[in-house]
Parts: structure tokens; sequence; C-alpha cells
């Protein structure tokens, strides 16, 4: 598999980080689950402006995993488009539409009690 990198989790992290911010993902929040829990080194949430932009956002983000490093990331809730997870292995990330993110809340059961997102 010629120009695939060998992905480690801070490579996965920025590759995602990097895709996100490209297709102009707004509040992203980058939480280090290392030693808090065995899902995954990192987890990433962002919300999408509409249900296109996120499923648009979702897809673009597993090819580039799927392009970069060879692996398909399991992507659940595409066809919504309210909330989106793509799971890449060491980084798990959820693309939301806002009202989605602000009901469900899911950065207060990850980050500590007044810690500010990264």
């Amino acid at each position: 598999m010629a120009g695939q990198t060998q992905a480690t989790s801070d490579l996965l992290l920025e590759t995602v980080l990097s895709s996100l911010n490209d297709d102009k993902a707004e509040d992203i929040v980058q939480i280090d689950l290392r030693g808090k829990t065995e899902i995954g080194d990192h987890m990433v949430i962002c919300s999408g402006r509409s249900t296109r932009q996120v499923a648009a956002m979702s897809e673009r983000l597993a090819q580039r995993i799927k392009d970069e490093y060879g692996y398909l990331a399991k992507v659940e809730g595409k066809d919504s488009g309210d909330w989106v997870l793509i799971d890449t292995g060491d980084v798990i990330v959820h693309v939301f539409r806002p009202e989605v993110r602000e009901f469900y809340q899911l950065e207060k059961m990850w980050l500590p009690q007044g810690d500010a997102a990264s």
C-alpha cells in the first residue's frame, strides 16, 4: 500500500483535526482518554451547521482515514446527519448538529469539571 502511513493515535488525531478544520467544523473539542477508558486514546467532538454538513464532514473524514492509513473507519448515523460517530480505532469522533450536541452534552461526561475545551 504505497503512500500510506502507519497510524498512531497521535497521527490519527492530527488527521482528524486537520480534516474537520478543512471542512469548517465548529466548536471542536479534543479530549484525551488515555488512562480513562479502553475505547480509544482520544475523543473529538464537533458541530456542523446542518445535517448535510455533518454527513459530508463525516464522509470525507472516513475517506481520508482510508486514503492515508488504508483502513475503514466505522461510521454510524451518517444517514440521519444529526449525530455521526466515526470510530478510527484510537480516535473516536462525534459530529453533531448544534441542537443535538447541546442535548447530549458529551463533553460534560468526559471532561473534568471546570476543564476548558482544548
